[in-house]
């Protein structure tokens, strides 16, 4: 379980509402958290929890000693609820089993707290028979509903609830915070610029794919420049072959956007931003070879690409027309 200080690096602004309620005891008894997956709302959710049921409480700090921290800590304690979409939806059943649960006391604190991830997606009969909880709110509960977006929940949930917004981790903070998980720095930076979500961000690291994409991608532009006709044999034997669905094709055009960016960093004197971290001679010596009207190009040229994949082109034919597109000139 993390601590406030380690949230307040991610979310500051969401932290501090928080902190300060915990504090004067004046924690609402409904939060709706929005934002983007990765941004820390079920985290945030469980600590406020673990705050909520503490026996031990130290200002906004939970003890994390005391059996209530420990339970919670664990996912194990009996009057935390944690409610997921069965299926598609949370389904009108659900929402009933959670408000008999809520009828009776709490079994060992007297406290009842439900986390409902992915709130939007609960039913329209779901949804009205929450209202009648977070109208007639019990002193001793605690509602958060997550979501990614709050606009898809029903106005009358929202207003019966505090909305706080998660904004998504800036590249540089995800950054850190995947290094600081133990993940290689080159990686870690190049993992925070290809998503926002800091576990979508980790996934990539499964089975050190990232490490393998990244390779692979810079053996094919390197060929470009040096070996313009081994191009054409690492992208159907290297690159093809690795690159098999179309999400992860996806992935491989953003590193080739953000490789010709950070070449276009190098011409102008910004190496302090690359991603590439550990490429800063090679990026150097393409800054000279490559004017910057080639660079404009060669990004078009790949921004092309994606939009005709997403388009549902064919992955190969689309990939051999590209290699042509970033050879001309």
């Amino acid at each position: 379980m993390q601590h406030w200080q380690e949230l307040e690096q991610t979310q500051p602004a969401v932290t501090r509402v928080l902190q300060n309620s915990i504090r004067r005891s004046r924690l609402a008894h409904a939060y709706i958290f929005e934002g983007g997956r990765g941004t820390g709302k079920k985290l945030t959710a469980q600590l406020t929890a673990q705050a909520f049921l503490c026996r031990n409480l130290s200002g906004a700090d939970p003890c994390l000693a005391c059996p209530e921290c420990r339970r919670a800590a664990s996912g194990s304690h009996p009057d935390v609820h944690m409610l997921r979409p069965d299926g598609a939806v949370i389904k009108v059943d659900q929402i009933r089993e959670l408000k008999r649960e809520f009828s009776m006391r709490g079994m060992e604190s007297g406290k009842k707290v439900y986390l409902v991830e992915e709130a939007d997606k609960m039913s329209a009969s779901a949804a009205n028979s929450l209202l009648k909880f977070l109208e007639e709110p019990d002193g001793e509960a605690l509602a958060v509903l997550m979501t990614v977006n709050a606009r898809l929940m029903l106005p009358t949930i929202l207003s019966r609830a505090q909305l706080l917004s998660f904004v998504p981790l800036p590249p540089e903070t995800a950054a850190r915070e995947l290094v600081r998980k133990g993940y290689p720095e080159k990686e870690a930076y190049l993992a925070s610029r290809l998503t926002s979500d800091l576990a979508e961000a980790e996934a990539l690291f499964n089975e050190e794919w990232i490490s393998q994409a990244r390779e692979k991608v810079i053996q094919l532009i390197d060929d470009l420049i040096r070996k313009p006709r081994d191009s054409y044999i690492t992208l159907h034997e290297t690159v093809m072959p690795f690159f098999t669905e179309r999400r992860d094709l996806e992935t491989a055009l953003d590193m080739i956007m953000l490789w010709y960016r950070d070449v276009l960093r190098m011409q102008v004197g910004q190496s302090e931003q690359i991603v590439f971290i550990d490429q800063e001679d090679c990026l150097s010596k393409q800054a000279f070879q490559l004017s910057q009207g080639k660079l404009g190009n060669n990004l078009q040229a790949v921004m092309d690409a994606r939009r005709r994949l997403n388009a549902n082109a064919a992955p190969q034919l689309l990939m051999e027309q590209l290699l042509l597109r970033l050879q001309e000139g």
